[in-house]
């Protein structure tokens, strides 16, 4: 046995070094695509002149309005699945992208004013992805996998809603008034807006690498935010139309649409982000819930036994009944007739029982009851047919036993009775046992027939006397 366990773990050692191989060339894989804007940033930083620039306002507008048409389908679809599932992180995402295209638009209407009142026309991109970023860390912060829906009250909830539009529609009038002031084109101005989404969005990455959340969406959700992450280091290095600055916004762009790609998908499963898990997760949760299932069927099974149990065996002494014991009957002379084996069947009935119980009560009688059926069974092992026929009678089935077994056996049942005492209160006595045997096929080939001939012979040993065992 220990070899071959040993063989085992010496198969199994390779594939657990490849399991933990593809797992780290997997985050590898993760790690290597959510940085990749890094590596275009660096490349323009170093190896491109940063006075090209492409200006291009009409260019400009249609990319600014496509991008809000986008945010705004984006934002309806979050808002569906969040009143589907009441998904507390799509509650705060759908208030992200709400907010960032409230915030973002005027940085398209105002493209024609880039060089009569640059900060009016700039300002309004970082502090729409500052917006952003808090609303997402947020949103992490309340990511459960387990966590509970809101109710249903706060999902149409119209004046929390209301609420929330009208304070980004604040924020664009505060933008504006900013950009109407000296510190608006001020270095502290660019770092607090820019680099605070850069910032922010830098800590959710960070926070969902703590809490070692790995699911499909939240992978997505990762990649997405550090591509806000980086898109903000591109403004801050580059300036108003040359490439880096173009880069920017081709990077910002690209991690929404991922982003937004995790919201559709969300909204064709589940309609929520907790509920889709990684394989891992979800084959954790497949076991667990085989095993729940494969315990539920023990018991299931323990029941239905239990359950035939009852529905063949006496309540009182836990004898099989009639009915069950019939039954048997009629599978042992089929056998009987395949192997013209004889078996016997011995009816056994407790002697003057009525004087027990008006003796010593019922409690008592079903005492002694007991007892008699735990003596027949001890006195035919390994044989277990006894049954419970009527009040204080009872039948035993002797397979495979001819007429001298079955005397034997009924000699035993009979003097262990007879042996075994009885007390009550400060009283002792003894309890006897008369008992008539049949024979298959001698004295029948049905059940009802055998039946009755060892009940004419129980009757003909209480006339000979009581406590004895008549066979012919």
């Amino acid at each position: 046995m220990s070899e071959t366990t040993g063989l085992t773990k010496e198969r199994d050692a390779p594939e657990q070094i490849v399991r933990g191989v593809t797992r780290w060339y997997a985050g590898f894989l993760v790690i290597a695509f959510a940085l990749l804007p890094a590596y275009l940033i660096a490349y323009l930083h170093f190896f491109q002149d940063p006075r090209l620039l492409f200006e291009d306002h009409t260019f400009h507008e249609i990319a600014i309005a496509l991008a809000t048409l986008e945010g705004i389908f984006v934002c309806y679809v979050t808002w569906q699945c969040y009143r589907r599932s009441g998904d507390p992180i799509l509650r705060w995402l759908t208030l992200g992208f709400a907010g960032f295209v409230i915030v973002y638009a005027p940085h398209g209407a105002f493209t024609p004013l880039a060089h009569h009142d640059m900060w009016l026309f700039l300002l309004y991109g970082p502090v729409s992805r500052l917006v952003m970023a808090v609303l997402l860390f947020i949103g992490l912060l309340s990511y459960r996998a387990d966590s509970e829906p809101d109710p249903a009250a706060r999902r149409h909830d119209r004046m929390f809603w209301a609420a929330w539009l009208v304070g980004f529609v604040v924020v664009d009038l505060l933008v504006a008034v900013l950009a109407n002031t000296p510190f608006a084109g001020t270095l502290a101005t660019r770092l607090i807006l820019e680099g605070g989404a850069m910032l922010v969005s830098l800590v959710n990455v960070g926070c969902l690498l703590a809490r070692r959340i790995r699911s499909p969406l939240m992978q997505i959700f990762g990649i997405s935010v550090m591509a806000f992450a980086l898109s903000s280091l591109a403004f801050l290095l580059g300036k108003p139309w040359n490439h880096m600055w173009w880069l920017a916004h081709a990077i910002f762009a690209g991690g929404f649409f991922l982003l937004s790609y995790g919201i559709v998908q969300a909204f064709h499963a589940a309609g929520s982000f907790s509920a889709i898990y990684s394989r891992e997760e979800l084959m954790a949760r497949l076991q667990e819930s085989m095993a729940r299932t494969e315990t539920a069927l023990r018991e299931l099974q323990r029941s239905n036994v239990k359950l035939e149990q009852l529905a063949v065996a006496d309540p009182l002494t836990g004898a099989v009944n009639r009915k069950a014991f019939i039954n048997r009957i009629e599978r042992e002379i089929e056998r009987a007739k395949l192997g013209s084996a004889p078996f016997s069947l011995l009816a056994l009935d407790l002697d003057n029982f009525r004087r027990i119980n008006d003796r010593f009560g019922r409690d008592m009688g079903d005492q002694v009851l007991r007892n008699v059926v735990d003596i027949c069974l001890d006195a035919i092992r390994p044989f277990e047919g006894v049954a419970r026929v009527a009040g204080e009678e009872f039948m035993v089935l002797i397979p495979r036993g001819a007429l001298d077994t079955a005397l034997m056996a009924g000699e035993r049942i009979r003097a262990a009775v007879q042996a075994t005492p009885f007390v009550s209160g400060n009283d002792r006595f003894s309890v006897t046992v008369s008992i008539g045997i049949a024979q298959f096929p001698h004295d029948g080939t049905t059940s009802e027939a055998l039946m009755r001939a060892a009940d004419e012979r129980l009757s003909r040993a209480k006339d000979h006397g009581r406590n004895c065992v008549i066979a012919v």
